[in-house]
């Protein structure tokens, strides 16, 4: 018996897998309808179906997929072609198929699932006239079944098939059974509560790995450290290994989109073509899970709201059926999927009284919000924009459901849209949810972990600059961070824990959550680590401030923050963060931020930040010489250095062995300046400028209790590349700044 039970437990996991890819065969056929491969590939999926269906005796099952093969031997043959008819029907016999499967793996029964309609729709369907004549369908070599799986047809005049062809055709049969043996060698189906029990155990084994770790850091004893060492390589390589087992690629869910667009094009009355690449992106299967019903959301979504009736797409210069595509790949860590159509566009000003309308913001928020903000009003709770209640749309529930689901899993949601051309919904996953990195930071005395998906950066605010650094707008308080006000928002206040003092020593940790970037301010930072996500209790999770909790290194156990929840309770958006806002004082409004750093004789220089790219560390024996002039190779290009002692003519002081170079760019041309030391980021008041004729310079200034020389960029860049203004004036339009 359980020989059997195994038999129909593999039969039915093959036959829905099948099902799967058979919806995408039919849907393409339709658009392809002469497709020898397609044909061939539909009939052999309900062909064995139907065989081992008689096997075990589900006589039902048999039936219904027997009258399906004898319509589809029908198209192989070539005595009639595909049509919007013919495809209802055998995707209503693939329906019926999988209802009768499911029946199959409830009980082990064919339950009392009805076929009889579906076979005389089917029966139906063969009875009637052809759709074409066979003379304008081209001789196609066909695939031998036997005489009882196929009912006797009219004889049909087609072309006899070459030699070749037909020693082709035999190859490809002869060839078809071994691959399915490879296939069958190198792939087995493994359950999927064994593969999670034995990612629950690789997550043990992290815990220890990093206790251990810690423990040989303390201890100092060599032994231990290099039996710790050898520990982290063989769990680093377990965990990527087990991780690989888990992971999925996402044409999995893909597959069954062509089928649900076709379904809902044709109840909307919409053309729509389909594009998906990226396919073969893999994620965790968890992840893959939760993000099924939210894309077959946006999809919908797009079907239904925005691609135009073809007549609508006519009259306004676009072809009569919409583009509807699906992308996916992996960045930064994450896989990141957009939804695309170039529909109509989704209208803030329209969102805006929508939202007004339902009394989810009142008249003057929608006034002063920027269309982006608008635009992400569509996720609030309650909001549609649908005229009326269907059964695809207009009930009120919707994209905030795609957003709870999308930030339940760590991801985030985003949308894009221009009216008349089209929007773009964009969804950020993250590759898995059993282990990730994160930086664990204090607050208040306790350890929280935020993931290091969401971390831009880090900023001290240490030896008293908080007091001076922070400024208010509006009541807000906000940090200058190369010339842009940073939100700043106490993780002490918003878990309730205690209240921010900025005359205080803190970190603040700039992170992302949505399009929104802000500070979020902590005691301290400790470490970064791959830590172990465990669920946490549902009173703790109604919280709506926590993503889950881990046991750290030293068995402290920590919460992880949920950054995007963190952004929606302190109300960032409520915060300009891109311009400083109308009432920043004077002073504040007529300086610039300057990244202050020193020459080999302790001389202080100041550059603005706008130039700044960024900052690298470099051995000197990575510098080369090209002519009389330094370079190195940095990311496949060649960047030109200069030394700030020589544009200075400064003592440059020892040599040494590490490197700081100021990264300088303008018009994707770069530029190296080779400094001793950064010290700060501070703001250069202008009215406390002084003229300087010197050599590199264009000034100086007093920062805090210092005399500070001002480079004189275009000097310092021509020293290193002489070319460099030049190729960037070439490069910009007539008219644009320097």
């Amino acid at each position: 018996m359980d020989d059997v039970d195994e038999i129909v437990r593999e039969f039915l996991m093959e036959s829905l897998e099948n099902l799967d890819q058979l919806d995408q065969d039919l849907v393409a056929l339709e658009k392809d309808p002469t497709s020898r491969p397609l044909l061939s590939s539909v009939f052999r999926t309900i062909h064995t179906i139907k065989g081992t269906s008689g096997f075990l005796a589900f006589a039902r099952l048999e039936r219904l997929t027997h009258a399906g093969e004898s319509l589809l031997a029908e198209l192989r043959d070539g005595r009639r072609t595909m049509d919007q008819r013919t495809t209802d029907v055998l995707l209503a016999m693939v329906d019926r198929v999988r209802s009768v499967l499911a029946a199959v793996d409830r009980d082990g029964t064919e339950g009392d699932v009805p076929i009889d309609d579906v076979v005389a729709a089917l029966e139906g369907v063969l009875a009637a006239a052809p759709a074409t004549e066979t003379q304008d369908v081209p001789a196609t070599a066909t695939v031998p079944v036997e005489p009882a799986v196929v009912p006797p047809a009219p004889a049909v005049p087609t072309p006899h098939p070459s030699p070749e062809a037909g020693a082709e055709a035999g190859v490809e049969a002869a060839e078809e059974p071994g691959a399915q043996v490879r296939a069958a060698e190198t792939a087995i189906r493994v359950d999927v509560d064994l593969l999670d029990g034995l990612m629950r155990q690789v997550g043990e084994l992290v815990l220890a790995r990093n206790r251990i770790t810690r423990l040989a850091a303390d201890l100092e004893d060599l032994d231990l450290s290099r039996t710790a060492q050898q520990l982290d390589l063989v769990a680093g390589e377990l965990q990527e290994g087990v991780m690989r087992t888990r992971m999925q690629p996402i044409e999995h869910l893909w597959s069954k989109m062509p089928r649900v667009v076709r379904d809902l094009a044709s109840t909307c009355g919409r053309e729509v073509q389909l594009e998906m690449s990226g396919g073969e992106t893999e994620v965790d299967r968890s992840v893959l899970e939760a993000v099924k019903d939210p894309l077959t959301h946006l999809v919908r979504n797009a079907v239904d709201h925005g691609i135009e009736p073809p007549a609508s797409r006519v009259a306004a210069g676009k072809p009569a059926t919409g583009r509807l595509s699906m992308r996916a790949f992996h960045s930064g860590g994450q896989v990141v999927v957009e939804v695309a159509d170039d529909g109509a566009g989704i209208d803030p000003a329209v969102v805006g009284a929508k939202a007004v309308e339902r009394g989810l913001r009142t008249a003057e928020q929608v006034a002063a919000a920027t269309p982006a903000e608008l635009l992400h009003l569509v996720f609030l709770p309650g909001f549609s924009t649908a005229q009326a209640v269907t059964n695809v749309s207009g009930r009120g529930v919707g994209m905030d459901v795609v957003r709870t689901k999308i930030e339940g899993v760590g991801g985030t949601v985003d949308v894009e849209s221009q009216v008349g051309e089209g929007t773009v919904w964009r969804l950020r996953i993250p590759l898995t949810l059993a282990i990730m990195p994160a930086l664990t930071v204090e607050c208040d005395g306790d350890v929280y972990a935020l993931p290091q998906v969401d971390l831009l950066e880090l900023v001290a605010l240490g030896e008293g600059r908080g007091a001076l650094a922070v400024e208010h707008v509006h009541g807000a308080r906000v940090y200058r961070l190369r010339g842009e006000l940073l939100p700043l928002v106490g993780l002490s206040e918003v878990l309730g824990t205690g209240s921010w003092d900025a005359a205080q020593d803190a970190v603040v940790a700039v992170v992302q959550a949505h399009e929104h970037r802000f500070g979020l301010v902590v005691d301290r930072v400790l470490h970064t680590e791959e830590i172990v996500v465990k669920a946490l209790s549902a009173r703790l999770t109604a919280i709506g401030l926590y993503a889950g909790a881990a046991v750290l290194g030293d068995g402290r156990v920590c919460l992880i923050v949920d950054v995007q929840a963190v952004a929606r309770r302190a109300m960032v958006g409520d915060v300009e963060v891109t311009a400083p806002a109308a009432d920043v004082t004077a002073e504040a409004a007529a300086s610039r931020p300057v990244l202050v750093v020193t020459t080999g004789d302790g001389r202080r220089v100041a550059l603005p930040t706008d130039e700044v790219t960024r900052l690298e560390h470099l051995r000197a024996d990575q510098v080369e010489r090209v002519g009389g002039r330094e370079v190195v190779r940095r990311r496949g290009v060649i960047l030109p250095l200069a030394r700030l002692d020589d544009v200075l003519g400064a003592d440059p002081g020892d040599p040494v062995e590490d490197m700081l170079v100021v990264v300088l760019s303008r018009g994707g041309r770069s530029a190296g300046i080779v400094v001793h030391q950064v010290l700060d980021i501070v703001d250069d008041v202008e009215d406390r400028h002084a003229d300087v004729s010197d050599r590199g310079l264009v000034g100086s200034t007093v920062i805090g209790e210092h005399v500070v020389e001002l480079l004189d960029v275009r000097t310092a860049v021509l020293a290193a590349d002489p070319g460099f203004l030049d190729a960037v004036d070439a490069a910009e339009p007539a008219g644009a700044e320097a």
